[in-house]
């Protein structure tokens, strides 16, 4: 399932991220990152240790743990690691599949958190590789994309301007794809029975709960 996320930071948060990210000292090589195989594609550039800049990561970390949508898409155990990465024209990230383990946990679910306007910059569009196709996304500023880092995906070449992003990775307490998704499809429905006239009282919402309830209980892990 690849999900997009409508403003999962507030706008001060992101002002203050694209401040920090304006500072030029703060950046090396994003290739020092990558493993092996990416850091032969990987032409970008990534924020070093900086305790500002971690301050900031850490109140972007709250935010996705405390997100209804991340929460109901994901079941987030951890967010595993946060990286704030820069794209100056030329630079880009061919196709390539994230690292399993990161830190010594598994990687489940990557994304993406644009920071920039998408009419701020030309190209750097993320590119993922589905068995239906390729899907291309640059979403608004504050938007995060969400997929299985299973998926093989890239970076296309900015062309003009500069792309800014959070890059991260999340281990769930659901381990399963397949799973997951029938756990998200059965938060959908209690959501549309608990706001389209039914409150909390429709005799199917109870089954909905108990059923979602009980296939966390079978699947967490």
């Amino acid at each position: 399932m690849i999900l997009p996320v409508s403003q999962v930071l507030p706008e001060a948060l992101l002002a203050s991220l694209r401040e920090t990210a304006s500072r030029d000292t703060l950046f090396r090589d994003g290739a020092a990152t990558a493993g092996w195989y990416a850091r032969t594609r990987k032409h970008n550039l990534q924020a070093g240790d900086d305790p500002e800049l971690q301050e900031l990561l850490d109140r972007v970390r709250q935010r996705l743990l405390h997100h209804e949508l991340v929460q109901a898409a994901a079941r987030p155990k951890r967010v595993v690691r946060l990286l704030l990465s820069r794209y100056e024209p030329g630079m880009q990230y061919g196709a390539h599949i994230d690292d399993a383990l990161m830190d010594g946990h598994r990687t489940d679910l990557s994304f993406t958190i644009f920071l920039s306007p998408p009419n701020s910059y030309e190209g750097g569009a993320l590119v993922i590789d589905e068995t239906d196709g390729e899907k291309t996304f640059r979403l608004e500023a504050g938007d995060m994309l969400l997929y299985p880092s299973t998926t093989l995906h890239r970076v296309d070449t900015v062309t003009s301007g500069r792309r800014l992003a959070i890059v991260g990775w999340l281990q769930s307490h659901v381990r399963d794809r397949d799973q997951r998704e029938i756990l998200f499809d059965v938060d959908r429905a209690i959501h549309q029975l608990r706001h389209n006239g039914h409150g909390d009282d429709a005799p199917a919402l109870e089954l909905l709960l108990k059923t979602r309830s009980n296939l966390l209980r079978r699947w967490a892990g």
